[in-house]
């Protein structure tokens, strides 16, 4: 019996260890996270402010888009896949570069400052997976760490980015693999996750809130949730089409890849001009904002968002698509609203989270989101809202390197890049 308590007593102490290792080594992650994040997060806000008082700066884009490709060119990264390189790197042996921070660092803000219509996610994450990959380098990790390193790195920048700390730990677990969760990250990935929101939110950065009133339960709204369910799938799979024929389009068309942001760095302009609008410039959460609080949007917001963030992240520039998600699915939330008999305030908030949710393939995610952002009143009506866009979303996904793994209508292994 004794010899049996000191064996389980060994193994008891031998996972305290690696628990205690892992997470001591997550921690450090996400105080990076929560330093350089919170400082990628005023920048951004300052690079949007800057352009919105000094809109004239868009006829400077060509030359920010110039910088950006000689920067990538000089670091021999012009193949960069963006927030695909940091999925693939999770499921396979490939790591991050630490030369991924800078770039994205700068070329994010430059497009943000110059008109470009793109996120922070994809800054976010890659930001998040090249130090955490570089965290667990210097620390001779084994690549099985690195890979959870790598997820807590992610998990620490869009906690510091956005805010919203349990959205972060989910989404990078859930968004490598459709229908396979890491649970084996979930430890390791709170701790950096809510280190990183505790120093951003000390250092002035602030959760996404909003004023509108969000309603209870009630079987007559639930119909009415899940047809603007059905149409923020369908509208999810039209972006995620626009997005990846614009860029095969950009590169088909101007193989060079000077030519190809000068000409989408023109287009832009062009757009803008033709809109004779700022709104579909840089990340537009004021008109999230203004969908979701005031319930009031333009009827062709949602259209013209999709263009914008397709033509700036096709031919070029860099950011991330999960704020324009928000944009547009607010936007076509409280558009169609309206019509559905909904608040269009309430509306715009499905159609936030609905939209975000075709558009990753993540419902676990965007159930947590819609909490973080909106209160658990609403949760009865914005879960359904979520799987009903997940399911009819089908295999579109924003990110290709995305795996579906498990068939969404059924319980079938298929293990399919996403389309």
């Amino acid at each position: 019996m004794s010899s049996y308590l000191l064996f389980k007593g060994k193994q008891l102490g031998v996972y305290a260890k690696s628990v205690t290792k892992l997470l001591f080594f997550a921690l450090i992650t996400g105080a990076l996270g929560g330093l350089i994040g919170s400082a990628f997060h005023h920048s951004l806000e300052f690079a949007n402010a800057a352009f919105d008082s000094n809109t004239w700066m868009i006829w400077l884009l060509p030359l920010g888009g110039l910088l950006i490709v000689a920067s990538y060119s000089l670091t021999h990264m012009l193949e960069s896949g963006g927030t695909n390189d940091v999925i693939d790197s999770i499921r396979s042996g490939r790591h991050l570069r630490l030369i991924v921070a800078p770039l994205i660092f700068i070329s994010t803000f430059l497009t943000h400052l110059l008109g470009g219509s793109s996120g922070r996610e994809g800054a976010a994450l890659q930001l998040g997976g090249s130090i955490g990959v570089q965290v667990g380098k210097r620390l001779h990790l084994g690549d099985r760490d690195l890979h959870l390193l790598t997820l807590c790195g992610m998990s620490a920048f869009f906690s510091a980015l956005f805010c919203t700390p349990l959205t972060a730990v989910f989404f990078g677990i859930e968004v490598v693999s459709v229908g396979v969760m890491y649970y084996v990250a979930l430890l390791p990935c709170i701790g950096s996750s809510l280190l990183a929101y505790a120093i951003a939110t000390a250092l002035g950065s602030h959760p996404i809130s909003f004023t509108a009133v969000m309603p209870s339960y009630s079987p007559d709204l639930l119909w009415r949730v899940a047809i603007l369910s059905v149409l923020c799938a369908a509208v999810s799979i039209v972006y995620c089409i626009t997005m990846r024929e614009t860029s095969k389009g950009f590169k088909k068309l101007f193989p060079n890849p000077v030519a190809r942001i000068l000409v989408g760095s023109f287009v832009i302009i062009m757009f803008t001009y033709l809109c004779r609008s700022n709104d579909y410039n840089g990340a537009g959460m004021d008109i999230v904002y203004r969908a979701i609080n005031e319930g009031t949007v333009h009827p062709s917001a949602f259209l013209w968002k999709i263009v914008f963030t397709a033509v700036t992240i096709g031919c070029g520039f860099k950011g991330g698509e999960i704020v324009p998600t928000m944009f547009i699915g607010a936007t076509l939330g409280g558009l169609a609203g309206p019509f559905l008999g909904m608040d269009p305030g309430f509306a715009a908030a499905v159609g936030l989270v609905a939209f975000f949710c075709g558009s990753v393939n993540c419902p676990v995610t965007s159930i947590l989101l819609s909490v973080e952002l909106f209160g658990a009143n609403a949760l009865l009506l914005f879960a359904p809202s979520c799987i009903i866009s997940y399911i009819l979303s089908g295999n579109f996904s924003l990110y290709h390197a995305q795996k579906i793994v498990y068939a969404k209508l059924q319980a079938e292994w298929i293990n399919r890049p996403a389309k």
